[in-house]
């Protein structure tokens, strides 16, 4: 495990030069995700987009609509969980919950993520005393989070169906049925690394005590309860034919987000769209299109209208407290 540090242990040059690595992979992503979205969708005519739209049976959406929320909900255990683990117990659950669905909501819609949640956590938690090291801590937490919960849901299923993920990655399917094995490895190893004892990371304070063996276990449901969440709203938007199972759409999303995650682009916008069109061929693609217009729309438009009105209206009472205190 790579150890939580601050510039005492990188130089500059080197943070400059994995900063430029980091976006010349995005913007890579992003590129290839333009050329193939533009070459998958010349030839889909809006108006069948928009016929499919008016389709949609309303119960398909509340349904989808449901979903999300619930994922949405799964979220707040992710700050709760990092405070909890960094030692922070005297911030209570709501706090954490708003904290996290707004940091995640407007830094996944914006983009570079690290930055604008960062700065969001910063402003919700530095009221209850927490500075910068500390916001650094509960991102590296959370972040852990979401990675194991990709490693375990993205390494079984590309060892339960690599043939999914080839459809995606173009690689051979006993290639990714190899990367899926060795993801599951990494989680076994990770937590045999943690049986002995209580792991403490970083340097000065910058240190941390990481989760336990079985608090690990905890992490891992959060990240898989999010993300199979998530997925189960976007399969219940996808078209009632052609058949297709869960676990294959399980892997082909997770794959298109992380693809949309890595490429930092606001909202992964046209990345997980071509990563869907490519990944599930079987379906026409302006049915296809309308679900993920709809999904677009659930996932990240409505939370993004809602953390923004929340955050303003929290700064109007912050300022509403502060002149009244002050006369």
């Amino acid at each position: 495990m790579t150890e939580l540090s601050h510039g005492t242990t990188r130089s500059f040059f080197r943070r400059i030069g994995w900063n430029r690595i980091s976006a010349a992979l995005g913007l890579l992503i992003m590129t290839v995700a333009i050329v193939t979205l533009v070459q998958l969708v010349r030839d889909v005519e809006i108006e069948k987009i928009i016929v499919t739209l008016d389709a949609m049976p309303l119960r398909q959406m509340l349904l989808a609509g449901a979903l999300v929320a619930s994922a949405y909900v799964t979220l707040t255990f992710y700050d709760f969980f990092a405070l909890r683990t960094i030692g922070k117990t005297g911030v209570p659950y709501r706090i954490a919950a708003f904290a996290g669905l707004t940091s995640y909501t407007v830094g996944h819609n914006l983009g570079a993520t690290v930055l604008t949640g960062g700065v969001i956590r910063y402003r919700i938690y530095a009221a209850w005393g927490l500075g910068m090291i500390d916001v650094a801590k509960i991102a590296f937490v959370t972040g852990l989070t979401f990675w194991l919960g990709n490693a375990f849901l993205l390494g079984g299923g590309m060892a339960y169906a690599p043939d999914a993920a080839s459809a995606v990655n173009r690689l051979p399917a006993w290639l990714n049925r190899a990367i899926g094995f060795c993801g599951l490895f990494i989680i076994i190893g990770y937590l045999g690394w943690l049986i002995p004892c209580r792991r403490i990371i970083g340097r000065e304070s910058w240190r941390m005590a990481l989760p336990s063996f079985r608090l690990t276990f905890i992490q891992i449901g959060i990240g898989v309860a999010d993300l199979s969440l998530v997925a189960l709203a976007m399969y219940a938007l996808l078209p009632a034919a052609p058949a297709v199972d869960f676990v294959t759409l399980l892997l082909v999303f997770i794959t298109a987000t992380l693809l949309g995650f890595l490429s930092h682009a606001p909202g992964s916008l046209g990345v997980i769209e071509a990563a869907m069109l490519a990944g599930l061929p079987q379906f026409a693609k302006a049915e296809l299109l309308a679900s993920l217009l709809i999904f677009r729309f659930l996932y990240f438009v409505v939370p993004l209208f809602a953390a923004a009105a929340a955050l303003g209206l929290r700064e109007l009472w912050l300022g509403f407290k502060s002149r009244r205190n002050e006369g």
